[in-house]
């Protein structure tokens, strides 16, 4: 059970699963989403032993982590990174995930990997100025960076701070990224990675959503959305769940076999207590699309992704487009004011199909089952992030732009 869960990863060349496997991981983590969108993903991913050092965890959020990994264990620690004595809570820890919001810990924590060469990774999101953003740095001893200040938080003792779910689940993803790298003895980035837009400022609840595509793009899509207050969602997706889909679609741990698309809009609404709707079917020029105010791509397949790109422009429909691969992702947005191109032309998907009529074209049942393409669940997290993200700021009148993130490359996004 255990290797078919985890079959998708352990496709990808140079892969290491025992290094996840016996690794104990060290988070300090705030008040707030992030450790324990951490904890789950890294559950996800199969890594078993976590501690964590916060003053409380999303007890939703540590359940699934719970239920997705049998081996996972956790030991959680209420309380805040505040003086060295509390180090033994750390020891024989690999490395240590910085996602605190004030100085001191930070400060600790720099010194602490400086002097036991132990490598500290650090995330935060941030709102500046009128700018909201996120920022990680992978620090290693000898890594003396010159603007090391950058990952300081200006805010000394534990306090409020900006906390956003959409940013948090980007966050997540890009330090499990680098959390996977140390442990397998790939390069981490050498810049800080950092994105930056305005400050949102709308509400706009009552928009009506399809999210075509349930897998684990839509999942966190769904979950961003969730979290940004969007209650008017409807999922579409013809397929099942399949056992290779667990280590990256975080809400299917107890439903094989079951409809991707009820099973995740029962989920959300069990969650969140929002009142979701599902579509069992596929996209194709036949499905309707005029009551909804946006459509989301979530789709495993470029037949799908053409008749999406051509329904919207035809009806003049906003398209947030997103796809990954094992190690890098893409987000491309269609906004029928601008008259701009289609996802499908900027990305060339009619010559990738060779002019194949998209409308005649069936996937095989259990898709996922017969397509065994390495996948995890980072870019998954860190494309839905900025999809969900995408989407806020059109609606907040800011010009979104087309995001495109490569995990093997210094500067990732």
């Amino acid at each position: 059970m255990r290797q078919n869960r985890l079959d998708r990863q352990l496709r990808i060349e140079g892969w290491n699963q025992p290094a996840l496997d016996n690794a104990k991981i060290g988070v300090v983590g705030d008040d707030d989403l992030l450790a324990s969108l951490y904890v789950m993903s890294a559950s996800a991913l199969g890594i078993n032993h976590i501690v964590v050092l916060a003053p409380s965890l999303d007890p939703l959020l540590v359940e699934t982590a719970k239920k997705i990994n049998p081996r996972f264990t956790l030991t959680h620690l209420e309380g805040f990174y505040t003086h060295p004595v509390i180090d033994e809570l750390f020891k024989g820890c690999r490395l240590i995930v910085d996602l605190s919001h004030y100085g001191l810990a930070n400060k600790l924590l720099l010194e602490k990997g400086f002097r036991e060469n132990i490598p500290i990774i650090r995330g935060f999101c941030y709102e500046k100025n009128g700018d909201q953003g996120f920022k990680v740095f992978s620090y290693l001893r000898g890594r003396e960076w010159q603007e090391l200040e950058q990952i300081i938080s200006s805010s000394h003792l534990p306090n409020g701070h900006f906390d956003d779910g959409v940013l948090d689940t980007i966050i997540s993803g890009i330090v499990l990224e680098e959390t996977k790298n140390l442990l397998m003895g790939q390069g981490v980035s050498d810049d800080l990675i950092s994105y930056t837009r305005k400050q949102l400022n709308t509400s706009n609840n009552q928009k009506k959503i399809l999210v075509v595509g349930s897998g684990a793009l839509g999942i966190f899509v769904g979950l961003g959305l969730a979290y940004s207050g969007f209650q008017q969602i409807t999922f579409m997706d013809p397929d099942v769940v399949e056992v290779t889909n667990l280590n990256r679609q975080i809400f299917f741990y107890d439903a094989v076999g079951e409809r991707k698309a009820k099973t995740l809009s029962i989920k959300l609404n069990e969650l969140f207590g929002i009142d979701t709707n599902d579509q069992v079917a596929y996209f194709d020029r036949n499905s309707y699309i005029a009551s909804f105010d946006v459509v989301f791509d979530c789709v495993d397949n470029f037949e799908s992704r053409i008749v999406l790109s051509e329904k919207c422009s035809d009806q003049g429909k906003i398209l947030i487009s997103g796809g990954t691969s094992a190690d890098s992702g893409q987000v491309v947005i269609y906004n029928p004011m601008e008259k701009g191109v289609t996802p499908a032309e900027l990305l060339g998907m009619y010559d990738i199909v060779e002019k194949r009529d998209p409308e005649v074209y069936q996937r095989e049942r259990a898709a996922c089952l017969y397509q065994p393409d390495p996948s995890v669940i980072m870019t998954n997290q860190i494309v839905a992030g900025f999809m969900v993200d995408a989407y806020r700021m059109l609606l907040a009148g800011q010009e979104p732009r087309n995001i495109f993130y490569d995990s093997n490359r210094s500067k990732r996004i």
